[in-house]
């Protein structure tokens, strides 16, 4: 008799009262069909309206359901990645509360790990009651990343994923505090596939994820994986100071070999302005990159906990990130 698969889905939630009951409803009608042991993990991440307060009255009297109630706001990637320090499971499966990743697309995903697949995530090939500019953006940002890392990372995904338990593990270990779980995904390698889907339109409420934040987590996952904006910062300088170069020798010609003189200073203006964006701009780059290693030199943990229901952190070596907090 095969043993049964115990299956961590971890679910991060902000602000999402008005779909929490359908979330939970679906997940555990999808998860009782697996016939399999499973455990809902809940984080709440600093939500203002009654999310938490509705997660708890359901652990009173369903084992499966746990809850990681934050002190306050950490982000999206700090929820799901305080799902994983707690998860148990063979499996862990990461959905987020919305309903845009539809909850039926598990057992899929469960299919294809058993067939020995160590990383199994969805990819959009649709994304409905999105705006444009949303749509592009996110397809933008995807293939910059692509072009700027030397690892592979899939386009037109997100988080919604299945890992087996030793690629949970490994993730565990990673300390950054400027987290993109995705990117650290297939960083990490092992046996990866993909499931394409329809993503849905939000079943109620607002994005979690506005412009400032979809930026964020773009700044996020380029500098974490690359140094290409470095490196096209000194390029842009060798090609402008070379330009500049030139057009001083211009000048010295005609001073020089003619009697014609450039006049105009808002051409002059106009050259220096370029110069001084280019340097605001290369110094910029290099406070997104001083900026994270300042983060990851101050040793503090990615989250603090309020209170836990029916969980506690698993064994094994503690991840750096934690050392000392426990």
């Amino acid at each position: 008799m095969t043993p049964k698969v115990n299956y961590s889905i971890i679910i991060p939630m902000y602000n999402e009262e008005a779909v929490i009951q359908e979330t939970y409803r679906r997940l555990k009608v999808v998860m009782s069909g697996t016939s399999e042991t499973y455990e809902l993990i809940f984080i709440n991440d600093g939500s203002r309206d009654r999310s938490a307060e509705i997660i708890k009255e359901y652990a009173t009297w369903d084992e499966t359901v746990k809850l990681i109630d934050f002190s306050r706001n950490f982000g999206h990637q700090i929820a799901i990645t305080a799902g994983m320090d707690y998860a148990s499971g063979d499996a862990v499966i990461i959905i987020d509360a919305d309903l845009q990743d539809p909850p039926e697309l598990i057992l899929q995903m469960i299919g294809k790990w058993k067939e020995g697949n160590e990383v199994v995530y969805a990819k959009r090939v649709k994304r409905s009651g999105e705006t444009l500019f949303k749509k592009w953006s996110a397809s933008l940002f995807y293939r910059v990343l692509r072009a700027s890392t030397d690892i592979h990372i899939p386009v037109d995904t997100g988080d919604f994923r299945l890992m087996d338990r030793k690629v949970c593990d490994e993730m565990r270990k990673l300390p950054e505090n400027n987290r993109f779980v995705r990117g650290l995904v297939s960083w990490i390698g092992f046996r990866q596939t993909a499931i394409e889907y329809e993503r849905d339109e939000r079943l109620a409420g607002e994005t979690k994820y506005p412009l400032k934040r979809m930026i964020k987590l773009s700044l996020d996952g380029i500098t974490s994986f690359s140094y290409k904006p470095l490196k096209l910062a000194g390029y842009l300088g060798v090609l402008l100071s070379g330009s500049g170069f030139l057009y001083l020798l211009y000048v010295v010609y005609l001073a020089l070999f003619t009697d014609a003189t450039l006049k105009g200073w808002p051409s002059v203006v106009g050259i220096m302005l370029i110069f001084n964006g280019f340097v605001l701009l290369m110094l910029g780059i290099l406070g997104e990159y001083i900026g994270r290693i300042y983060d990851e030199t101050k040793g503090r943990p990615l989250y603090i906990v309020r209170e836990c229901h029916g969980l506690h952190k698993q064994e094994g070596p503690m991840p750096k990130r934690l050392a000392g907090y426990e």
